[in-house]
């Protein structure tokens, strides 16, 4: 197994909410969401920048953070991801130290070029010059943090006239900074031509989409070693659809009918996404599950989903959820709660001393046996010393009373 000693567990909030339902509960959900998974022990939370489509309703994961830092203590909140080509480089840089600093180091940035075509498109962006856009603004960026010298620059999309950041970042030297990756290498690049983290968000395997995740690895290593930088494949981020229950029908069951509305209306209808399951909505889950894309059932099933990407990877360094709502509310909690109590102790060692504990134990069971009967002899015997002393003490004061009247 090529995993680090501990793998980091976390989710990947899009979010991604019915457009029938009451948007300002499912805002508040998603909040409650992330207070459970602090309580729970998960180690970060990334959330998404959309602006169209009716799904995804958070338009600045910023502002969500902070939101979601005044309920949190532990977990790091993430930005999956700003789209730089939205705004202006020296506003990001800003706005994220600033959130450095109120979150007390718990912030990261995630960018990438904009997932959505239609926020681009009311944007006027040109949708092939995204990336390119990206590129630009997140090298701007990283000079913001590190330098301290004013910087004038002319860009494609942007410029700077002697700009720096007025509050230099709380973490040092800045924040960790994650680029995301989808189907295309393109995301491997940029995150080895920077030497960041990089979260790949794509694992669905459609035909002409299924991920090579080491060819993947190799293209983000050779890029970083063609820039002078260095990517290390236990900070990489593998964003997986997990869904569990205490067994797999139940999973399975509770899962089935909204699994097919998120694949279908969402994916398929909203953003075009071609799938070769043309069956029934109510059975793409099984489809999905048996080509391997999604990991809906136990505790267990999960394990062998992780040591399967593992062997399909070469080793990662996080497992983050996608968020959903696939179930009812406590049975999406439900399955975080599954994922923490039996999950995350077989990948972060937390559970190894006690199991071993127990074996010795039960290894040298019938020694300490023998011991603990012999403690309990010695026990009874010094008991009954005890008590025939008293009694005979108190017969020779009886004698001496007696004598003196």
């Amino acid at each position: 197994m090529s995993l680090p000693s501990r793998l980091k567990f976390g989710i990947f909030m899009a979010p991604f909410h019915w457009q029938h339902e009451n948007p300002t509960l499912a805002l508040e959900r998603d909040i409650e969401t992330i207070k459970w998974l602090d309580t729970l022990g998960y180690d970060e939370a990334w959330i998404g920048e959309h602006h169209s489509g009716g799904w995804e309703t958070i338009a600045s994961p910023e502002m969500f953070i902070g939101v979601v830092a005044q309920h949190t203590k532990n977990i790091k909140l993430g930005t999956g991801v700003i789209s730089l080509p939205y705004h202006h480089p020296l506003m990001v840089a800003n706005r994220m130290i600033l959130l450095d600093h109120l979150t007390r180091g718990r912030v990261m940035m995630g960018v990438g070029p904009g997932a959505l075509v239609g926020d681009a498109y009311m944007l006027g962006i040109d949708p092939p010059t995204q990336r390119r856009r990206m590129e630009e603004s997140l090298g701007i960026i990283l000079r913001l943090w590190a330098e301290t010298e004013p910087i004038t620059y002319e860009g494609e999309w942007f410029t700077l006239k002697e700009a720096r950041v007025h509050l230099r970042p709380y973490t040092q030297p800045h924040p960790l900074v994650a680029v995301a990756a989808s189907s295309s290498p393109a995301g491997m690049v940029t995150g080895g031509k920077f030497g960041t983290t990089i979260l790949s968000l794509n694992t669905v395997r459609f035909p002409g989409l299924i991920p090579d995740h080491k060819k993947f690895w190799t293209i983000a290593e050779e890029t970083a070693a063609q820039h002078g930088k260095k990517v290390n494949r236990h900070d990489w981020g593998l964003v997986q659809h997990v869904f569990l229950a205490e067994s797999r029908k139940e999973a399975m069951a509770a899962a089935r009918e909204k699994a097919g509305y998120y694949q279908r209306d969402y994916f398929e209808k909203t953003l075009g996404v071609e799938n070769d399951f043309k069956g029934p909505r109510d059975r793409v889950i099984d489809n999905m599950v048996e080509n391997g894309s999604w990991c809906v059932g136990t505790p267990d099933d999960l394990v062998a989903h992780i040591k399967k990407l593992d062997d399909e990877s070469g080793g990662f360094g996080r497992l983050l959820v996608q968020a959903t709502e696939w179930g009812t509310r406590e049975q999406v909690l439900h399955s975080y709660e599954l994922i923490a109590r039996y999950v995350m102790p077989k990948f972060q060692g937390s559970n190894v001393s006690l199991v071993e504990s127990q074996k010795w134990s039960e290894e040298k069971m019938p020694y300490l046996n023998s011991l603990r009967a012999k403690a309990m002899d010695r026990a009874k015997a010094d008991y009954l010393a005890r008590k025939g002393g008293s009694g005979n003490g108190a017969k020779a004061g009886a004698k001496a009373a007696a004598k003196k009247r």
